[in-house]
């Protein structure tokens, strides 16, 4: 749900221009005015919003339009440029080293999620092969290094910290001394206020000492225009290389924290879309934008399928193709759904659906995938590879089990009937499979 209000407003904006009869000078400023609602709901800076609206004014009615393309497409083209280059047109990536050490110190005030963004950047780089360990100098916040310790336990990253420590630059320099073979070290300082003057002077003694390959803000997504004041008191003190934008899952002040790259020049280059350690992305603003609009994203899509892809045997595929599809199989593809995120944030990405499904629907049907997990989880073994035996005795069981009713368990079974009938269907045809085509012998 990124962005919510913003992405609903403009997507309403363009869906005029779709339908207009006519794109003339009104209808061009008419969109804009929309364009402009929106972001000030979304608590853009008043300035930012006059110059990106009246950019956009200037070029929909003032540029030639090139051959072939009509005003109406033309129109669409410059919204989507201009809220891009708002955000930085160009996808910037961390400079990590390979065969190097790299060290990433975290930076932001008290309660921006950045304990959370240290330990969802690990797991983000230990996804992708890197060697990676967590610092935790933070010796103010009670409990700030078993908060760090637990989520790095849960990704089996190494940690280093001291509460009792005094000097948090010295438990720096311990724990790259004890990483000192890692490909990354994060560092997570303690949260500070803006006008903390000792915080502060401490962030910059700590950067001195550490020498960071890159110095990372954290921005929380909530708090709206007050993230550009906090960018440029941070990147006066250290020098900020990029931002983290956390908290972006539902927020209609976000635009606020989007307006802080604009305040110091710094990339967004991470953004967090939800609670859960596996809710990061790449800050890519042509495929942000392009969601926000309503356009979906495809190709964040098609990664996020590929990395919680299940790898399955020609052999268990042929079988599948045969109808033999058991409840156990259904529910391995569930826990495969669960690795790419909540369901909503997979129909966002798909062109069309990003804003035309209610969200109590979507609501419903996360929540269903979830009761049919349990469900399939207080089945017998024997059950679940032959749900036919399932009588009324067993069903009853089965709901007092899992918390649900027997209705509910009905209809499980009835959609995974559904699914080996389908499946019994794709047999008859020829299925793309393993970059060849797939011949079932009937």
């Amino acid at each position: 749900m990124v962005l919510q209000t913003l992405g609903k407003g403009l997507y309403s904006a363009i869906r005029k221009v779709f339908r207009a009869a006519v794109i003339d000078e009104a209808t061009v400023k008419e969109l804009v005015r929309d364009i402009q609602r929106a972001l000030l709901q979304a608590d853009v800076n008043v300035k930012l919003v006059l110059e990106i609206s009246k950019q956009m004014e200037d070029r929909a009615l003032g540029e030639k339009l090139p051959l072939g393309v009509s005003r109406r497409e033309h129109v669409i083209k410059v919204v989507y440029e201009e809220l891009t280059r708002f955000l930085g047109e160009n996808p910037a990536s961390l400079n990590i080293k390979t065969g190097k050490r790299n060290t990433l110190m975290l930076v932001g005030i008290q309660g921006s999620g950045k304990t959370t963004a240290a330990a969802k950047l690990a797991r983000y780089f230990q996804k992708r092969g890197l060697k990676v360990a967590l610092v935790c100098t933070d010796t103010y916040r009670p409990g700030a290094f078993a908060q760090l310790e637990q989520l790095a336990k849960r990704i089996n990253v190494p940690i280093y910290g001291n509460p009792k420590a005094e000097e948090p630059v010295a438990v720096a320099r311990d724990g790259l001394e004890q990483f000192v073979d890692y490909d990354i070290t994060l560092i997570d300082t303690a949260g500070r206020h803006k006008d903390e003057t000792g915080l502060i002077k401490e962030m910059k003694e700590m950067e001195k000492a550490v020498s960071p390959t890159e110095v990372i803000l954290v921005i929380d997504g909530t708090i709206g225009q007050q993230a550009a004041t906090q960018a440029k008191a941070f990147h006066e003190a250290t020098p900020i290389g990029s931002i983290f934008v956390a908290k972006l899952d539902g927020s209609g002040r976000g635009g606020g924290a989007l307006s802080a790259v604009a305040a110091i020049g710094a990339p967004i280059k991470f953004i967090g879309t939800g609670e859960k350690i596996n809710n990061i992305e790449p800050f890519v603003p042509s495929r942000f934008v392009g969601r926000l609009l309503g356009m979906g994203d495809l190709e964040t899509l098609v990664e996020k399928v590929r990395q919680a892809e299940v790898k399955v045997p020609e052999k268990k595929m042929q079988a599948f193709l045969s109808g033999r599809f058991t409840l156990t199989d259904m529910y391995e593809q569930f826990e495969s759904m669960k690795r790419m995120g909540p369901f909503r944030h997979l129909l966002k990405m798909i062109p069309g659906f990003s804003y035309n499904i209610p969200e109590d629907q979507m609501e419903i049907a996360e929540n269903r995938l979830k009761k049919w997990k349990v469900i399939i989880e207080s089945m017998t073994p024997a059950e679940r590879e032959k749900p036919k035996i399932l009588n009324a005795s067993r069903i009853r069981r089965v709901a007092r089990g899992s918390g649900t009713n027997e209705k509910e368990v009905k209809e499980l079974v009835k959609q995974h009937t559904m699914m080996k009938k389908m499946m019994k269907t794709l047999r008859r045809k020829k299925v793309p499979f393993f970059g060849k085509k797939l011949r079932m012998k009937q």
